[in-house]
């Protein structure tokens, strides 16, 4: 099981670059040498820590009201770079549980599904949308509704966005890959009954082996 993602609402903080990739979100050597209990400690180390370990206070997770912020909005293939399944769990020890971006890297966005982060990628004229709300400038309070698929403002403007179907459901009722797996369970069953009739050569069992039937 991983974690379910119903709806979430919080202030939107704007990390509005391009091609943020898994490096800049966990450096390497963290996911080698920091416990991964700690990986939210060292997540965006490079933005959100001065040259004397201090934090950045330009840097918009360490800003109030931004700190602590379920939704990060991103740009153009956020976590893009190498396959590095430590940069989601950093982000979702940070407390962000969705990231709205134009794009994602493909592998990321994957990882995300895996973590019970909800990654939404917006096409460019709904991302517009999103921008025009003032996000950049000012906070904004945002519902990302999984359910019904739409992002909410408080102004009431309404943002669809679209998920594949079986990824919502495995996020809405928390499913792991197993999970999902076990949900085909009758399906299966059924074409292996099929088959046992259709090919029955491919169910013997050799004897003296532990599948032969008794």
């Amino acid at each position: 099981m991983t974690r379910t993602f119903t709806t979430v609402t919080g202030i939107a903080a704007p990390l509005l670059l391009d091609d943020v990739n898994t490096d800049l979100i966990i450096p390497i050597e963290h996911c080698v040498s920091t416990p991964p209990a700690q990986f939210g400690r060292v997540a965006f180390e490079a933005l959100r820590y001065l040259s004397d370990g201090s934090e950045n206070p330009e840097f918009i997770l360490n800003r109030t009201p931004y700190r602590g912020t379920p939704i990060l909005i991103a740009g153009a293939n956020f976590g893009c770079g190498s396959s590095r399944e430590p940069a989601v769990i950093a982000l979702a020890q940070m407390g962000i549980r969705t990231i709205v971006a134009r794009s994602f890297g493909e592998i990321f966005h994957a990882n995300c599904l895996r973590n019970g982060l909800l990654p939404v990628a917006l096409p460019e004229p709904a991302y517009n949308a999103l921008i025009a709300l003032g996000v950049a400038e000012r906070p904004v309070s945002l519902t990302v509704d999984l359910e019904r698929c739409i992002i909410v403002a408080g102004d009431g403007t309404i943002i669809p966005f679209e998920i594949e179907p079986s990824r919502r459901r495995a996020l809405l009722e928390g499913l792991d890959q197993l999970g999902e797996t076990l949900l085909l369970l009758p399906a299966i069953r059924a074409f292996q009954e099929r088959d046992r009739v259709a090919r029955p050569w491919v169910w013997q069992t050799v004897p003296g082996t532990a599948t032969e039937s008794s």
